[in-house]
């Protein structure tokens, strides 16, 4: 199984702590034995494929959809945005929801709300990213929420991403929200389950 890079030195000290512990208590070894196999399950990073269909739109996230709404920002203009929540057990590396280049890039300090509530995407420290694409701007934007204490994101402006690239990370149960165009075709409701770089969200006429 592939691991998320930004989990190697946290993998690495649990698997070193639980056979430390395990040299002293066998329970105590035991449940760091089951801390760790938390660990590796939450830096899972399984590698998938993206169809290729130009004029759509893919999930940036794993989770469920818990919020549609329509929106404006100095970036986009008028926008669809679609809110993707994921819990502590969702993997949690993010992905480019279509191909595009990018354009904008903010981050935000904030606070730690609930990432499901509906004001996580105005108050919680978050990180933008904005993509120049064939179908207009594109954005992104990292939510932490209540648990999460880091959002990564390694990309800088002129970076150009292919559709279900790998782009960051937030730790410990979070949010994404896309902004798309107005005229996007949804192919998601509230309440969906989806999964980064796979799960088809929406698209524009050709």
């Amino acid at each position: 199984m592939r691991f998320a890079r930004d989990g190697f030195f946290t993998i690495a000290a649990s698997v070193l702590l639980t056979a430390f512990a395990a040299l002293f208590s066998l329970a105590l070894g035991a449940a760091m034995g089951a801390f760790t196999l938390f660990v590796l399950w939450f830096f899972r990073d399984p590698d998938r494929s993206t169809p290729d269909r130009e004029n759509a739109f893919f999930s940036p996230a794993d989770g469920r959809v818990v919020e549609i709404l329509e929106v404006e920002h100095p970036f986009t203009g008028p926008a669809v945005r679609v809110g993707v929540f994921m819990n502590v057990f969702s993997v949690h590396v993010n992905r480019a929801p279509c191909a595009g280049q990018v354009a904008f890039l903010d981050y935000v300090p904030g606070k730690k709300v609930a990432a499901f509530a509906a004001k996580a995407s105005e108050v919680n420290e978050r990180n933008f990213v904005g993509l120049s694409t064939p179908r207009g701007p594109v954005m992104m934007v990292q939510i932490a929420g209540l648990l999460a204490r880091r959002i990564v994101c390694r990309l800088k402006l002129g970076d150009v991403l292919e559709a279900g690239q790998r782009y960051g990370m937030i730790r410990l149960g979070s949010r994404v929200d896309i902004y798309l165009p107005r005229e996007v075709r949804l192919t998601v409701k509230i309440g969906d389950k989806v999964y980064a770089g796979v799960s088809l969200i929406g698209e524009v006429e050709r």
